[in-house]
């Protein structure tokens, strides 16, 4: 029951990431957003969970995780219903903000509680076997539940669905979770601060360069900003006693490794999600809900990579299945690249979606044991968070970075497609797009799918970097081997 209560929560956490996405087309046409500035629909919630999930951990170490995790359940749920009620698009950002925040704070706890809770060896591989499923397969579950939720009431329930499951969250947790010890200690409130602002700041001048070119004055005054917010992060960390950011912990190749590879992966995961959910809904015509099931073998998929992993990890170490996972990934997105106006469902998605969800099952149960080996119980909540940090803001940045690339594509094929639309168009046609700018279909879709594709060149280099980092870093030791086997292996100082 306890695995239950915090993998519930996870997936709450991990599906709201995606669920919005289903509903970005009618947020857009609700709250007037551009297809560029869309991206912060999904950002302003990672970025503030990325951004505060070292700080969330810290608090689980220093106060209790148990009270930390119900704190940060019931913030997600009073931002949810914020968000389901915003008339305009700030309000909307800033409650996903909120929601950010309340997942920052019972996101790492959970996944500490999983390390205090359950015995190292067989047990605690089976309960981040399902800890990992539920990470990797919450977003292809949450594309389904938004695709019902907005076929059958409307986009605002894809957020007002998070109220009754976190207060379910919030009441189970004091009877099956146990209370953790304490560990005396400051908030780095300084840290937080400077790492979140110098990532919204970089990821912000991406998204800028996508809309008004690199040499946009704002453009540049957002990247070094963000330079100089990051260079101050890092001078601040190395001077605290208790930073927010153990940077020691970079120290361990193995954890290094594992953080630069969760950082590409998520990049690619998320760029996977967004574009395949405007491809399929604008270019395939499909309605919410067939966008929702389309996406409903990755989760099956995901959870038969993850059982594998999970099955001979004790046998084989976790090196293979990161280096294995990600070239799957990598294929799967070359394939994706290949997509046109003429492709289908059949032909040219599942196929390339199914390779990518195989190797992401894979990846997620091997990195969430290599992060957290042979970390002392007093860190579990830190090395938990930088995990989930790195995955949030590696997905944030990477969104970033392929929106970038989305719109140069896209504005290089809307110069060919505009004469050609001008050619053939009707004189209504031509009046709505001088009032609009908007290309209608098939131009539009043309347009669009010129993006996409350039988008998916970009997440596949991704993931071919999240192998070559699994090649060069990761060294599994027999002792590593001797503790997933249940041993008692030298354990953590």
């Amino acid at each position: 029951m306890a695995l239950l209560v915090i993998a519930a929560c996870q997936l709450m956490v991990v599906l709201d990431i995606t669920i919005v996405n289903i509903a970005l087309p009618h947020i857009q046409r609700s709250l007037d957003f551009s297809t560029t500035s869309l991206s912060w629909v999904v950002n302003a919630y990672t970025l503030t969970f990325g951004g505060l999930l070292l700080l969330g951990g810290r608090a689980g170490d220093i106060l209790g995780r148990r009270r930390v995790f119900v704190f940060g359940v019931l913030l997600f749920v009073l931002a949810s219903l914020l968000g389901g009620l915003a008339q305009n698009a700030g309000q909307l950002l800033a409650a996903r903000a909120l929601q950010g925040m309340g997942g920052a704070i019972a996101s790492p706890t959970s996944l500490a509680l999983i390390s205090t809770t359950f015995r190292e060896g067989p047990e605690r591989n089976r309960a981040f076997g399902v800890f990992a499923a539920v990470s990797a397969g919450g977003g292809a579950i949450g594309l389904l539940a938004g695709g019902v939720l907005v076929e059958w009431l409307n986009w605002r329930w894809v957020l007002f669905v998070n109220i009754p499951i976190g207060i379910l969250i919030a009441l189970a947790t004091p009877r099956w979770i146990k209370e953790s010890e304490r560990h005396p200690g400051r908030f780095d409130i300084t840290g937080a601060l400077l790492s979140t602002v110098g990532m919204v700041l970089l990821v912000y001048g991406f998204i800028r360069a996508a809309q008004d070119g690199w040499r946009d004055a704002l453009t540049l005054v957002s990247f070094g900003a963000a330079v100089v917010g990051l260079t101050a992060f890092v001078l601040v960390e190395r001077r605290s006693r208790q930073p927010i950011t153990p940077l020691h912990m970079f120290a361990d190749r193995n954890r290094a490794g594992t953080y630069g590879i969760m950082l590409c992966l998520a990049a690619a995961m998320f760029g996977m999600f967004f574009f395949l959910t405007l491809f399929v809904q604008n270019v395939l015509d499909f309605s919410p809900l067939q966008a929702g099931l389309a996406f409903l073998p990755v989760s099956a998929v995901i959870a038969i990579g993850a059982g594998l992993a999970s099955r001979f990890l004790p046998v084989y170490g976790p090196k293979p299945f990161m280096v294995v996972g990600g070239i799957l990934a990598a294929v799967g997105l070359a394939w994706l690249t290949l997509t046109d106006v003429h492709s289908t469902y059949a032909g040219s998605v599942l196929g390339p979606m199914l390779v990518f969800s195989l190797g992401m099952g894979m990846e997620f149960v091997s990195l969430t044991l290599m992060a957290l080996s042979n970390v002392p119980v007093r860190e579990t909540g830190a090395a938990s968070g930088l995990l989930n940090a790195t995955q949030q803001v590696g997905g944030s940045l990477g969104l970033s970075i392929l929106v970038t690339m989305f719109g140069t594509a896209n504005g290089n094929e809307a110069e060919k497609q505009i004469p050609r639309f001008l050619r053939q168009a009707t004189p209504v046609e031509r009046e709505r797009f001088q009032r609009t700018g908007e290309l209608p279909p098939p131009w539009s879709d043309e347009v669009l799918t010129a993006g996409v594709s350039a988008a998916f060149i970009m997440a596949a280099i991704f993931a071919v970097l999240a192998a070559l980092i699994a090649v060069v870093a990761i060294q599994v030791r027999p002792s590593d081997l001797q503790r997933l086997q249940g041993g008692a292996g030298p354990g953590p100082g």
